[in-house]
């Protein structure tokens, strides 16, 4: 799976209105905004830190697959979810938290309703709750005026999640230290074919696992074509949970196939659309998965200011 070449970041002249202006306010005063998915390309675990957190090496790929945010203003102070998943009370719910946690930081005085179209697998390793929050963070800080900076908004972020930080970075990106260490990379227009077996994978079980490796040779971003070829997570991920064994063999005939994030999804990278559809045709009644499109960057990269 070829990656990458860097890039510099560029900042965008364009107005506040003119960013929202893509994004209209529905009858019902709604604006719905996306929250992409993402795929690890591949994933090394370098270490780990005294405070028992480990250090990461990846790079993580903006795909199409995307939840939908539909935010509306109140005047109240009120944050409220209008759809809460199942078992996830409203007020633990990272898009609620990250509202408020925007609210505190900036002392703003109103609120906003939330309501969330799921499209992205939940357990996925895909990141669609950090993918959510972070879409929550980047709309509010226009919707609401108060125009933090990348930089405090990733900051805030990840107090969220070790994730959330990317999705308001907004680009895809060499990912080091426990994820907040970023470099905007160029990744190759690609297709891909992800699987979800139906297992849910306890991210701290894996990184407590004593089988985990934890000592990959740190790489250099110049290596990362040749050298970045697995996910460490992913032996500890198939020896807890063997049905995602099961999917990586069975999608293994098309081409490199791994893990993404601590699981359960594996994807493969495909040449075209059409490669992409032939695998997805062949897919076992038993396996459901789906084909996305690679991403160059996030919708609302340009909603928080360099």
């Amino acid at each position: 799976m070829a990656m990458a070449t860097v890039t510099s970041v560029s900042s965008s002249n364009s107005s506040h209105s003119t960013l929202l202006s893509a994004f209209p306010v529905s009858a019902e005063g709604w604006r719905a905004f996306p929250a992409p998915a993402k795929l690890n390309l591949f994933l090394h675990v370098i270490g780990r830190r005294a405070d028992g957190y480990h250090l990461l090496q990846s790079v993580f790929q903006l795909i199409d697959l995307a939840d939908t945010i539909h935010l509306r203003l109140r005047d109240d102070a009120q944050v409220i979810h209008h759809n809460p998943l199942s078992g996830v009370p409203a007020e633990t719910d990272l898009t609620v938290r990250a509202a408020r946690l925007l609210q505190q930081e900036t002392g703003y005085t109103k609120g906003v309703d939330i309501r969330v179209d799921k499209r992205i697998p939940m357990g996925g390793g895909l990141g669609g709750g950090s993918s959510d929050a972070a879409t929550v963070l980047l709309a509010l800080n226009r919707l609401w005026g108060v125009n933090l900076s990348r930089a405090q908004l990733m900051r805030l972020g990840l107090a969220l999640g070790a994730d959330v930080p990317f999705f308001i970075f907004g680009r895809n990106a060499f990912v080091e230290g426990i994820g907040e260490i970023m470099q905007e990379i160029t990744t190759p227009e690609a297709w891909y074919v992800v699987l979800h077996p139906p297992v849910h994978v306890s991210t701290p079980a894996i990184f407590k696992d004593e089988r985990l490796t934890r000592n990959t040779p740190s790489l250099k971003l110049r290596d990362l074509n040749t050298t970045a070829s697995r996910n460490d997570l992913q032996a500890v991920a198939v020896s807890q949970h063997p049905q995602i064994a099961e999917f990586l063999d069975w999608l293994s005939q098309f081409g490199d196939a791994r893990m993404t994030g601590s699981g359960s999804c594996v994807f493969t990278k495909c040449a075209s659309q059409s490669a992409a559809d032939r695998v997805i045709s062949r897919l076992p009644d038993e396996m459901t998965g789906f084909t996305a499109r690679s991403l160059k960057r996030h919708e609302l990269s340009e909603f928080a200011d360099e």
